[in-house]
């Protein structure tokens, strides 16, 4: 018999305590599981809820941008970020690979796609360890069309995650003003789009909308357990909103801009069009600018020019003064006075005219503000308005406030009136500074007889899914500074600015409108001293028209353009101003002053009548003849006897013998259709507006039943070609200081 040995039993009892206490220790958890249904303070019930619980983000569409007319600025589109699959666990079938297998065939592919070299999307694709890889900025915000051309190429391992983007489709186009979005993720790894700059910072709450939900409970392979319902929270789209610019007068603004940026490479361009009677901004940019969707050229000037940046407005400011020297009785443009150079107290520097302190001997106040002459405005302030009835007028005026412009970061000048020569210099627009955006409500006073009205840029607020208005601005007076027959009597004179032999102008008067404005030349500084080089000033106009009722208002500013001379800065801001106010003024189809309105009368009957004569007869009606035949019997005509037809109406006079096609060059369609009609052919067209090109020459013989084809072109059309083909005019003119 084998005895045992008494170690062993020893080691029995220790095991039989230790299995003991694991299962004395695995029974209590489990009843304590049980009892409380937790798990190191996790609720059981919830962990697996969550587990076989499925929910997906529905998210919001942020709300479009538009235009005063339903053109679009800033919208939300669908857009994918490329992802590629590098862990080979997700591949069952080796003959159809789902991750990348050959990086460097992959890279070479993608890279005539992506903003990337070859090297860093094969480096990315040769990461050992993730599941996947994304190509940062240049993976993101891909086309649908490049989508659709990299899933031609089968490559494996490449797919598409979808997302959304912001489209401004119309490119630079007011980028400080609409602004731009930002996409960024947060601590708990979600993605959120917030506004950064303009509308889409100052409506950022009204764009965003809100995100929904799709949630399900599945089984353990996440299909839909029976008897169970999909739970939807719909997503809530963000707000649409309608600005009050204009996308066709923007579009001018931009242009021109563009223009003279490319030809003079000045430091910086600012454009404002209003309009006086709503305070409405038609039209607004600035260089430097940036393009929306892809930031560049964001870092050359983070902030809105026009409502952050106080400038010394320069002789514009006599628009003011001169404004304040009417309502206070105190203007007698007869009057004369010497110029050249002119002392505030016996102890102050004397302030000079813009000739070099020269002057032009004694002449009228009017021809002082026409030729923008310093000493005339000081010499109203010092010695008729008064420094201190003055200074109540810039208040008035709104230059020492901000205008209320639903823009962010709204800077304000600063008036610096506390010794004799600054209270005189200020009249002049030195020393003290203003924002473009306050010269423009202050403009406004001015063209809308008297009562000035505060800036906006927001029309309306939509609720995109009702289409109801959630918020609407209305027009709002900011005060009446002047009166209404105050504001006429200015707008005359500044009229003469442009129109005088002596204006400093001229260069800005547009044919067949009356224009008012004043030009301004302001001095720059650097380190307190004023600058002397010949092109080292802010060059400006603050013009409107037409003149006697203005629609618009329009306030130019180049900074520090490439020219030889001071006198030339007139040229690229008149530029910018005569094209974009004419190309505004045709849109909006303001007619030229010089077109009265026409008569109307019965056109005579001239049946059977002598060619000649019918003509004389027609023409002392008033109407244009054209005759078609070489005879001297009429044969027809159109307009028909008696027809009530306007003064300057074609009338065709169908005559006798060999018919020919007249030169059709500026006809109307509706004449080249009375032709058409008259003769027998076939009008064929082109476009409208006025006749352009014509396939059969004048001259030649008219054949009944064969084919007119006419090109047509608006007046706008040709207006804007005539701008690409015009050059520069190189006219020098005296710019005010």
């Amino acid at each position: 018999m084998i005895k045992k040995q008494p170690h062993m039993n020893a080691g029995a009892a220790v095991l039989f305590v230790i299995f003991s206490l694991l299962f004395f220790i695995l029974i209590f958890r489990f009843v304590t599981i049980q009892v409380t249904g937790e798990v190191h303070g996790q609720a059981l019930a919830a962990k697996a809820q969550q587990k076989y619980t499925n929910e997906k983000v529905i998210e919001a569409v942020r709300g479009t941008i538009f235009d005063r007319k339903g053109e679009v600025v800033a919208e939300d589109t669908t857009a994918y970020t490329l992802v590629a699959i590098l862990d080979n666990s997700v591949t069952t079938n080796k003959k159809k690979p789902k991750h990348v297998t050959d990086p460097g065939m992959t890279a070479n592919k993608l890279a005539k796609y992506l903003d990337m070299s070859e090297s860093e999307i094969y480096n990315r694709l040769k990461k050992e360890g993730p599941f996947q890889v994304e190509f940062g900025k240049a993976g993101r915000d891909i086309s649908n069309q490049t989508k659709r051309e990299i899933e031609d190429l089968k490559l494996p391992g490449i797919i598409f995650l979808r997302d959304s983007k912001r489209f401004y489709p119309n490119g630079i186009f007011s980028s400080h003003l609409v602004g731009f979005v930002e996409k960024k993720e947060t601590k708990d790894k979600k993605i959120i789009t917030s506004g950064k700059l303009g509308i889409e910072k100052t409506l950022n709450d009204e764009l965003t909308g809100k995100n929904g939900s799709l949630s399900f409970e599945s089984d353990l392979w996440g299909f839909l357990l029976p008897d169970e319902e999909k739970k939807i929270t719909p997503a809530q789209n963000g707000d649409n909103v309608y600005l009050t610019i204009d996308k066709k007068i923007q579009t001018f603004v931009e242009d021109a801009v563009n223009r003279v940026d490319e030809e003079y490479k000045p430091k910086n361009i600012i454009v404002v069009v209003a309009d006086p009677k709503t305070g409405d901004i038609l039209g607004m940019a600035q260089r430097p600018t940036f393009h929306p969707t892809t930031r560049e050229g964001l870092d050359k000037s983070w902030h809105n020019d026009v409502v952050e940046k106080p400038i010394e407005p320069g002789s514009t400011m006599k628009i003011f003064t001169l404004a304040a020297a009417v309502e206070e009785k105190k203007w007698n443009p007869n009057e004369p006075y010497k110029s050249g150079s002119y002392k505030v107290t016996e102890k102050s520097g004397s302030i000079g005219d813009h000739n070099g302190r020269q002057g032009w001997g004694t002449i009228s106040f009017l021809e002082g503000i026409q030729r923008s002459s310093n000493v005339a405005v000081a010499k109203l302030v010092n010695e008729k308005i008064g420094t201190e009835k003055f200074r109540e007028y810039l208040t008035a005026f709104g230059f020492d406030k901000p205008t209320g412009i639903d823009l962010p970061n709204e800077a304000v000048g600063k008036i610096q009136y506390q010794w004799p020569i600054e209270k005189i210099t200020t009249s002049y627009g030195q020393g003290s500074t203003v924002t473009p955006i306050q010269l423009v409500q202050a403009a406004t006073a001015v063209a809308n007889d008297g009562k000035m009205m505060k800036p906006r840029v927001i029309d309306k607020v939509v609720d995109s899914t009702t289409g109801k208005i959630v918020k609407e601005t209305n027009p709002v007076p900011a005060g009446q500074p002047i009166s209404a027959e105050t504001a006429k009597e200015v707008r005359d004179v500044l009229e003469t600015v442009i129109t005088s032999e002596h204006g400093t102008g001229k260069s800005y008067a547009i044919e067949g409108y009356k224009v008012a404005g004043k030009t301004g030349t302001a001095n720059l500084t650097q380190n307190g001293k004023y600058l002397g080089g010949a092109n080292d000033y802010l060059f400006s106009f603050m013009g409107m028209a037409p003149k006697d009722d203005p629609k618009l208002v329009v306030y130019v500013a180049v900074q520090q353009p490439e020219v030889d001379h001071y006198y030339k800065g007139s040229i690229p801001v008149s530029m910018i101003f005569k094209s974009v106010m004419k190309s505004s003024l045709q849109y909006l189809n303001i007619k030229p002053a010089s077109m009265e309105k026409a008569d109307s009368s019965a056109v005579p009957d001239i049946s059977e009548m002598d060619a000649a004569e019918a003509k004389k007869l027609l023409e002392s009606k008033g109407f244009e003849t054209v005759i078609i035949g070489a005879g001297h019997q009429v044969e027809d005509q159109l307009p028909k006897a008696d027809t009530i037809a306007l003064e300057g109406e074609k009338v065709i006079i169908k005559a006798s013998g060999v018919k020919t096609y007249p030169d059709l060059t500026n006809w109307s369609l509706r004449d080249v259709m009375k032709l058409a009609q008259i003769t027998g052919v076939r009008l064929n067209k082109a476009g409208s507006g006025y006749v352009t090109k014509q396939n059969l020459k004048p001259g030649s013989p008219i054949n009944e039943g064969e084919n007119l084809i006419v090109e047509l072109e608006t007046p706008l059309q040709q207006f804007e070609k005539s701008l690409k083909k015009e050059e520069p005019n190189e006219e020098t003119e005296e710019v005010g200081g």
